[in-house]
């Protein structure tokens, strides 16, 4: 569940002030640390995921369902190569943090494609799914 969806049930609207969603996102929550949540804000409104009207930050409900949409194929690709190399999928985020610094900003279910290619895995099934518009 992204970060956003999380705040969103424990408020219950999808308008925030800026303090109020970094201190949902930390205290209540405890998902991340202040600094890491006013990255992940400014992140957020970069991909749009938030709207800023004046002083009042509101979810963009849209743009999260295709996001939630890409973390689901990165959670399908994530388990399927897991299971071709035979390890643990949090052993296989952590090659791919290493692997992912060779692109820079690549979008993570391409990097994480071209990883199972590098690995030697058939990926062919992800790349009808892997929208690279």
């Amino acid at each position: 569940m992204h970060p956003l969806e999380s705040a969103l049930k424990v408020k219950g609207s999808g308008e925030f002030s800026r303090s109020e969603l970094i201190g949902i996102l930390t205290f209540r929550l405890r998902l991340m640390s202040v600094s890491e949540a006013k990255e992940a804000i400014s992140k957020w409104i970069e991909e749009g995921l938030l709207l800023e009207e004046g002083d009042v930050l509101k979810i963009n409900f849209e743009a999260l369902a295709r996001t939630e949409g890409e973390e689901d194929l990165f959670r399908e690709m994530l388990s399927f190569l897991a299971s071709k190399l035979g390890v643990e999928e949090t052993e296989l985020i952590e090659e791919l943090e290493e692997f992912s610094k060779r692109y820079g900003n690549l979008d993570k279910r391409l990097v994480l494609y071209l990883f199972g290619i590098e690995k030697g895995v058939d990926m062919s099934y992800f790349l009808e799914k892997l929208d690279l518009d």
